[in-house]
């Protein structure tokens, strides 16, 4: 069995590869050519822990993961994990993965798709809320699938942002990147907006004039009470993608609006339908994540079959 560190993940593949590894979950997903029941949340006072098995024709995989909120607090990472591998013949584990490198990788790819497909291609400015590890993967996904020119970064701890912007700067020497004071300047001077926090009330303003013509992608929200969009975004809304079903009863950032009645059923779309359909109807889009197995199950195949090609990875004897 092959284990394989965040240094091996990264070396490993390329961001259009993840890309397409994404595109090719969600077609994944729209044919049912797999099977995942819905994410197991275990909880322990503010604290989660996710247990994500999936199976394809080609792979067998589970994710477990904690996130653990206050770690910020203590100079710890949030999320933290490991992927397993099984072998789809013989069950045998075959790979062991840094489960947070994973999940910061493929949500920022998840993201990058959804501002690829449902962003105006001319877009060249995005605004981010919520200055941590998803968020920094967002941004560098972002501007690989648009020519980014400007960034403007919000987060309510202020003493993150400047290291945040070192680092991103390091990344992106070509951009501009801008601290704001406020989500009300972000969004002004922002075409995509992306909100990567577990808030349980709205980071933007509710301001329908200021949040029309805007590309939302949200990756924060993951349980019943958190949210992070106002009412006035819904309104403005003609179809809302998702990337599973199971974001509907999972995130408030559907099931708020759904029992107040922002929106109705039949306008949220899973994501896969949309990359089939190719059609987007408002000038307004929102295209909220709450992850799922497959999306992990089909980039840590790729990422193992280019570490076995390769002789990359610490071997494992069982």
């Amino acid at each position: 069995m092959l284990y394989l560190s965040k240094k091996d993940i990264f070396n490993l593949v390329s961001f259009d590869e993840l890309i397409d590894s994404i595109e090719l979950a969600f077609r994944i997903y729209e044919q049912k050519s797999f099977q995942m029941p819905d994410r197991i949340h275990l909880h322990y006072r503010e604290n989660t822990f996710l247990y994500m098995p999936c199976f394809t024709e080609d792979i067998i995989g589970t994710k477990v993961l904690t996130v653990f909120p206050k770690n910020t607090d203590k100079n710890v990472p949030v999320i933290q994990g490991l992927m397993l591998l099984n072998d789809v013949e013989t069950g045998k584990p075959i790979a062991l993965i840094d489960g947070a490198s994973l999940t910061a990788f493929r949500t920022g790819a998840v993201g990058g798709v959804g501002i690829k497909h449902t962003a105006k291609e001319d877009c060249q400015s995005v605004g981010l809320v919520g200055a941590g590890v998803q968020g920094f993967y967002q941004l560098l996904f972002a501007a690989k699938v648009r020519d980014i020119k400007k960034i403007y970064i919000y987060d309510i701890f202020e003493d993150k942002l400047i290291s945040f912007k070192e680092k991103l700067l390091e990344k992106l020497t070509d951009v501009e990147i801008n601290i704001v004071n406020n989500t009300r300047e972000l969004v002004e001077k922002s075409e995509i907006i992306i909100t990567t926090t577990t808030s349980e009330k709205p980071v933007l303003p509710d301001d329908e004039k200021l949040l029309k013509g805007k590309h939302f992608i949200g990756i924060g929200s993951y349980k019943p009470n958190m949210r992070e969009f106002p009412e006035a975004l819904f309104k403005l809304l003609d179809e809302v993608y998702i990337d599973t079903d199971f974001a509907a009863e999972e995130s408030g950032d559907l099931v708020i609006p759904l029992e107040k009645n922002w929106i109705k059923r039949e306008q949220i779309k899973t994501f896969g339908k949309l990359l089939k359909d190719n059609d987007i109807k408002s000038d307004t889009t929102l295209f909220k994540s709450v992850g799922m197995a497959l999306f992990d199950l089909v980039v840590a195949n790729v990422i193992y079959s280019k570490a076995a090609e390769k002789g990359v990875g610490q071997k494992i004897i069982l």
